[in-house]
């Protein structure tokens, strides 16, 4: 891909994601401190992205420069993950794209959080396959201890929170879609 052709589909690709978070011209300019203008004359074309212009933006959009840009593949297809630490756990993100469903490993440290967490809602789907250990899912006035195998898939709107009481670490596999979007399973093809 040539040099014009990358920069020429950054203003798209940035109106997708910005339009993918629901966020408004006027809401990036807020936290970005650029312009209305010109993030509107970068959305469409009509300004060529500078790289502080660029990293202002792959900082508001939380996601890597090459990712903003959608660079070129430079012929590793494999996704670099990088453990973030938060309220004692480890989350790595398996997926590159920002928006729509994500999926994360996550690890829950030997007896975390070390007491009844309170449950918390927010918006979106979640779908979890323990690969290890044990996990205690709070959902609602529901209990459900997940061993190695099993899944769980619920509405993040309904009150929920984990538990990891046993003495080795429990390993999770995650897939969210922040606005509801639930996982297709299929057990056979489709019919034709």
């Amino acid at each position: 891909m040539e040099l014009d052709e990358v920069l020429q589909a950054v203003g798209p690709r940035l109106r997708a994601m910005r339009l993918e978070r629901g966020t408004t011209l006027a809401e990036l300019s807020k936290s970005t401190g650029i312009s209305v203008s010109t993030l509107s004359r970068l959305e469409s074309g009509g300004r060529r992205p500078t790289l502080e212009l660029m990293l202002l933006l792959a900082d508001a959009y939380q996601v890597q420069l090459d990712e903003l840009i959608d660079a070129p593949v430079t012929g590793d297809p494999r996704v670099h993950m990088r453990p973030l630490k938060r309220h004692g756990m480890t989350y790595v993100p398996l997926s590159r794209r920002p928006g729509g469903l994500q999926a994360f490993k996550q690890i829950y440290p030997p007896g975390w959080p070390g007491y009844e967490p309170e449950q918390q809602v927010h918006e979106g789907y979640e779908w979890l396959y323990v690969l290890s250990g044990r996990l205690r899912l709070l959902l609602g006035r529901h209990s459900v201890v997940l061993e190695a195998g099993e899944v769980a898939e619920f509405d993040t709107r309904t009150p929920h929170a984990f538990v990891n009481e046993a003495d080795e670490p429990t390993e999770v596999l995650a897939l969210f879609g922040p606005q509801g979007e639930r996982m297709h399973v299929r057990a056979r093809p489709a019919a034709r």
